[in-house]
């Protein structure tokens, strides 16, 4: 079992900057890749950002060149660093662990971008 809990997310206006963090325990040596999800209201959720533990990043095409992605093994934690937010980022925001045996899935932190 791994347990993952997000923070970091707010109200910020078009422009700003937010970090996410999602802090994993539980059986955290079976982790693999974590990854950002998020969801708009009325939209399914989609792909952000994806980190291997051996720092091998990935991006959604929507978000390269504004979010990074980053990991701290000893810590068990991934962030999120959100750079030149736009209003079309507002979504809640999931955190994702990779195991051997499936997924666990964080319970989401709000993100609001006002323009």
């Amino acid at each position: 079992q791994v347990q993952l809990v997000e923070s970091g997310g707010g109200l910020v206006q078009a422009g700003g900057s937010l970090r996410l963090s999602c802090a994993a325990s539980g059986s955290i040596f079976s982790i693999n890749t974590m990854a950002w999800y998020r969801q708009a209201r009325g939209k399914q959720r989609e792909s952000v950002a994806s980190i291997t533990r051996s720092g091998s990043t990935n991006y959604a095409e929507s978000v390269k060149g504004r979010f990074t992605i980053s990991r701290d093994n000893a810590k068990n934690t991934v962030y999120l660093q959100m750079d030149n937010l736009k209003p079309e980022d507002t979504a809640v925001y999931y955190c994702r662990a990779n195991v051997v045996t499936g997924m666990y899935w964080g319970r989401g932190t709000q993100v609001t971008v006002s323009s």
